[in-house]
């Protein structure tokens, strides 16, 4: 890799360590750009369950399962859960970004749901430096360049 790309990279990691150790603490909402106190409790009308059928991609260290929706070219946004919810905090967010034009992508993190560890020599780590770098993999696996991070 270039200097330029590894740089990108850092900044990215070091970006996701901040973002998910702040949201894993409750302080900040990045999609709505709120304090936890300024939080809805639920979303008026929701009511879905499931995200129907998931996907699953080799991405580092793991096996990934994720959902997936709206258009294949639109602007991607990637939802990360945090502990002790899963991908299903999303059923309701998703189709509102996916109908406003948005590729979302909704991965179950490392410990839940279908995604799994390719060896069963990986050392198993849930830091937030660790759930960085999957998400970078799950990127690059995907094929995706750039993406707004929501979690």
């Amino acid at each position: 890799m270039n200097d330029d790309i590894f740089l990108d990279r850092r900044r990215c990691l070091a970006g996701m360590v901040t973002a998910v150790a702040a949201s894993q603490l409750g302080m900040i909402d990045f999609a709505a750009g709120k304090t936890a106190a300024e939080q809805p409790r639920a979303i008026p009308g929701g009511g879905n369950r499931s995200f129907g059928t998931l996907k699953q991609v080799d991405a580092g260290v793991l096996s990934v399962g994720y959902a997936e929706a709206g258009p294949p070219q639109g602007p991607v946004v990637i939802l990360l859960h945090g502990w002790p919810y899963d991908i299903h905090s999303f059923v309701d967010v998703a189709p509102l970004l996916a109908s406003a034009g948005h590729r979302v992508i909704v991965p179950h993190l490392r410990g839940y749901g279908t995604t799994r560890f390719l060896s069963s020599e990986t050392f198993r780590n849930g830091q937030p430096a660790a759930l960085a770098a999957d998400v970078i993999a799950l990127m690059d696996a995907l094929k995706i360049r750039q993406a707004i991070l929501g979690a």
